[in-house]
Order: structure tokens, then C-alpha cells, then sequence
């Protein structure tokens, strides 16, 4: 379907172009929110006599994003979540979240607005895209932590892990003494298959200690 554009798309095109787009695209999306027009004879000649004034009118509307754009720039806002030792959130970030954050923040915002691929599901610095403007973007960086004294250190960049319990210690040195049983064990099967292949060659059968084998000579 071929529709004329009423305002720049990202990755689409610029106000007044005519593209190709899929139909439920158009239907469900573009025409409903007036973003574009049906590419009919009668609208090209609509959209022409109207241009001059929808161009002044986006002018003005992106001068108003680009000053909010200004005073939104370095935005960061912090999500408390409550999250597993993998940092996995029991939940998730969506665009709604961001959005109330943000409006905490003094900035009123459209739900849509808000421009993120997938809801946050993990702790971290993420980045949310604002469309303040189909020309003008933001980026608002969301601190999801858990708690405020973690959010401080995930923006000095350090380390936000909570310190190991008693337990956790002593079930990792458990499992390092378990690996270096296993280590010397493997280092003494493999001295000894190297000693049964030696002897394989001299016809010698190898001694269990080289000091027993000096006394007994």
C-alpha cells in the first residue's frame, strides 16, 4: 500500500514522501495516529495545498523537542527491582515504568514515547530512546538496582554483588578443595600411566618409591 508520509518515520522517510508499506501497517498504525495519508489522488493534492502549513507547524513542534531534548540531556533514572544472585530480574523494566520514572523527574511524557526493544528483565545500566519528536531523540539512561546505595555504586562503576554469606564461603572453598583433590588426583593417574608405558619399554616394572628402590640396592 502506498501512503503519503505526514511526518518523518525512522527508517521510513521524510514528511511528504510516498512509500510502500504493508496494509496492517498503515491500517493499524499510520493512518489511525495521522501519521500518514492513502496515496490517492485526492489527498496528494490535500497534502500539497496543506504542506507549507504542516512544515511550519513541525517546525515549531521541533523546536520545542529540541529546547526539552536540552534540559533532558544526561537523564539517568533509578528502578529499585528485587533480583537473584545472577542479577535476573523477579519481574521486569517495561516502557511503562520508564515512563512513570521519568515523569517523577519533572517530564511529562506519552506512553509511546518511550522507545525500547524489549522490556529490561536484568540489573544494570540500560539506555531508553525518547521521541520527543519524530526528528529529535534522547537517550535516558535507567538504573536498575537494588537498592539506592547499589544504584551509587553501579554509577561509580563498581562492583554491585552483595558480599557472600558464611554459607557461600565455606561452600566455595569446599568446592575449591574438591577441585584440587581432583587436580592432584589426575596429576598422580596420569605420572603413573606414564611410569606403566615406560616400563612397557624396558621390560622394568616401576617401583612405588624411588627412595625404597636405592636402599634396597
Amino acid at each position: 500500500m502506498q501512503v503519503i508520509l505526514l511526518e518523518r518515520i525512522e527508517k521510513l522517510g521524510q514528511m511528504g514522501d510516498v512509500v510502500d508499506v504493508k496494509p496492517g501497517y498503515a491500517r493499524n498504525f499510520l493512518l489511525p495516529q495521522k501519521k500518514a495519508l492513502r496515496a490517492t489522488k485526492e489527498n496528494l493534492v490535500q497534502f500539497e495545498s496543506q504542506k507549507k502549513q504542516l512544515e511550519a507547524e513541525n517546525l515549531e513542534q521541533r523546536d520545542e523537542a529540541e529546547a526539552v531534548a536540552k534540559q533532558m540531556k544526561g537523564l539517568s533514572v533509578i528502578l529499585l527491582r528485587q533480583a537473584s544472585e545472577s542479577e535476573q530480574l523477579y519481574g521486569s523494566v517495561s516502557s511503562r515504568d520508564i515512563l512513570a520514572a521519568i515523569a517523577e523527574a519533572g517530564f511529562t511524557l506519552d506512553r509511546k514515547q518511550v522507545l525500547i526493544d524489549h522490556p529490561f528483565k536484568t540489573l544494570g545500566l540500560h539506555m531508553a530512546r525518547i521521541a520527543l519528536h519524530p526528528e529529535v531523540l534522547v537517550e535516558v539512561a535507567v538504573n536498575v538496582s537494588r537498592s539506592a546505595e547499589e544504584a551509587k555504586l553501579r554509577i561509580a562503576g563498581k562492583a554491585t554483588k552483595p558480599a557472600p554469606t558464611k554459607q557461600e564461603e565455606i561452600s566455595a572453598q569446599k568446592t575449591d578443595e574438591v577441585f584440587e583433590e581432583g587436580v592432584l588426583e589426575g596429576l598422580s593417574a596420569e605420572a603413573e600411566a606414564e611410569a606403566e608405558a615406560e616400563a612397557d619399554k624396558t621390560g622394568i616394572a616401576p617401583t612405588e618409591n624411588a627412595g625404597s628402590e636405592k636402599s634396597s640396592q
